[in-house]
């Protein structure tokens, strides 16, 4: 099966990452990378679609139809927003980006990058758990041929991307104690998109994958 994949976020650091994981693989043909900025990556097998406004994706819906994966990886901290900035930015710019992709491509299978502690009941006292939570049971209604939600706790980064955030790279270090100690709270970023690659070959038996499930379904 060749990937023919679209990819929000890719300047961030996990968007960056699974760009990187999915330019290596061999079953990829195309990747498409949406976003405000340039992802400032050169590849025969890239595209950018530059389109400063996420509310609107009207203009460019018609280069999103040959595709048939989206790896859905823009997001933001919530420290310091209000939970109406936070749902703005979380949950409702993706879903506009879904809907508009799911308008022309219904065909798609749409991994969405989470995190672990996502609260599916919507109703938590963790404001940022609730707000991921129904981003992603909103998601998982749309029309896509699958929707899976991928809920990574700490990423250990790749190394040599410029993304990278500065305690990834400390803490990154010692990630073998980190999965030794705590196996349901930690991957690297290249099992993350490893199993986001997979998911869209294969399928997976649940349509939530915490660490475990990523690391399982990376192999």
């Amino acid at each position: 099966m060749k990937i023919n994949a679209i990819i929000f976020g890719a300047t961030g650091m996990v968007g960056e990452g699974v760009l990187h994981v999915a330019l290596e693989y061999p079953e990829t043909e195309s990747v498409l990378v949406v976003g405000r900025r340039t992802c400032g990556v050169r590849h025969p097998r890239l595209r950018e679609l530059v389109t400063p406004d996420f509310t609107d994706f009207a203009p460019v819906q018609n280069q999103l139809r040959e595709y048939n994966a989206c790896f859905f990886c823009a997001g933001t901290t919530s420290v310091g927003k209000t939970e109406e900035e936070y749902r703005r930015i979380t949950h409702d710019l993706t879903l506009g980006a879904a809907e508009a992709l799911v308008q022309v491509n219904s065909g798609i299978t749409f991994c969405y990058v989470s995190g672990a502690g996502t609260d599916s009941t919507e109703r938590g006292r963790l404001m940022w758990a609730r707000v991921k939570g129904k981003t992603e049971n909103d998601l998982s209604k749309l029309p896509f041929k699958a929707v899976y939600n991928f809920r990574p706790g700490f990423i250990k980064p790749i190394p040599g991307l410029k993304n990278a955030f500065a305690v990834s790279r400390v803490l990154g270090k010692a990630y073998p104690i980190w999965k030794t100690l705590m196996p349901n709270y930690v991957c690297t970023l290249e099992d993350l998109g490893r199993a986001m690659i997979h998911a869209v070959e294969r399928g997976y038996t649940s349509t939530v994958l915490e660490n475990r499930d990523i690391a399982l379904l990376a192999r």
